[in-house]
């Protein structure tokens, strides 16, 4: 009895041991990829300290010469960490300058991974949940969003659900469906945004990959389907990115282009008012830099 026992549990580890080998990996190759966050995980006791800068229009009206095509201003500029607490449970702590109504946001995220692309499953699942607060002055005696009746008015939250397949070593996919809650918003505007997105890396050398990313809101002002606007409320566009991602020595460097002005997913999900068509998109990149812990 004692060698069936023995035998069984060896026979389990195995089967586990094998299940794990076939599960895919480095569906993407970081967390986030331009705008949208991967399915991708940091590793237990991982902290990644990251920066993440956005310019200003690279054209239009505000853009080319006069600017430096975008290069003198810098729309929004993130600075924090994220650290990995289990293999399947991450958290990070991040300053955004912020681009829409709330400004100088403390933002704190977490993602777990649900389930693993593997024989069987053919998915990766991940949820993700963002708290937003602004720490900017009040502004007193204003109507809009910035004049903060309540502390609970600096407050937006967003969730995500990821699902990406890992088609090939060189092609991936994702989507994404996400919710925004802003607590305060304008009058012609709505509280809670829905959305859905699309995500792809392509592999294009050893070291060098096409990123890029689609937010399509599904309700309010935001909203294509929308077929009636608010009168009051500013023109939005689709949050859409394209970069080219770097691996040098185990770490990613990030250059991109995207008319999204915020970085946060509870900043340009509801308030992308930045047009492709008009020269009103950006440079931006992301440095990061892991350590063990």
């Amino acid at each position: 009895m004692r060698r069936l026992y023995l035998f069984g549990c060896l026979w389990l580890y195995s089967v586990l041991a094998l299940a794990q080998d076939q599960a895919a990996t480095r569906t993407f190759r970081d967390t986030r990829i331009i705008n949208t966050q991967s399915v991708e995980m940091l590793a237990p006791r991982r902290l990644d300290l990251r920066i993440v800068h956005r310019f200003g229009d690279l054209l239009g009206a505000t853009g080319g010469w006069p600017t430096f095509y975008g290069l003198e201003n810098a729309a929004d500029v993130l600075f924090g960490f994220d650290y990995g607490v289990t293999p399947n449970l991450m958290m990070g702590l991040y300053r955004t300058k912020g681009a829409g109504d709330r400004r100088q946001l403390l933002n704190l995220n977490f993602k777990t991974r649900l389930a693993r692309q593997r024989p069987g499953m053919p998915l990766t699942l991940a949820a993700t949940a963002t708290a937003s607060m602004s720490t900017m002055s009040r502004v007193e005696g204003s109507s809009s969003v910035s004049s903060f009746p309540e502390f609970s008015h600096r407050l937006a939250f967003s969730g995500q659900l990821l699902m990406a397949r890992k088609l090939s070593d060189g092609f991936a996919l994702q989507l994404s469906a996400s919710a925004v809650h802003r607590n305060l918003v304008p009058h012609y505007d709505t509280n809670t945004i829905f959305a859905a997105g699309l995500a792809t890396r392509i592999q294009l050398t050893k070291v060098l990959a096409l990123i890029a990313d689609l937010q399509v809101p599904l309700n309010g002002n935001q909203s294509p389907l929308t077929a009636e606007k608010h009168p009051d409320a500013p023109a939005y566009y689709l949050p859409l990115g394209i970069g080219l991602e770097i691996e040098t020595g185990g770490h990613v460097f990030q250059v991109n282009l995207t008319n999204s002005a915020g970085i946060m997913e509870t900043d340009y999900i509801p308030q992308t008012t930045q047009s492709w068509a008009d020269g009103q998109f950006r440079l931006g990149f992301t440095i990061s830099r892991l350590f063990n812990l």
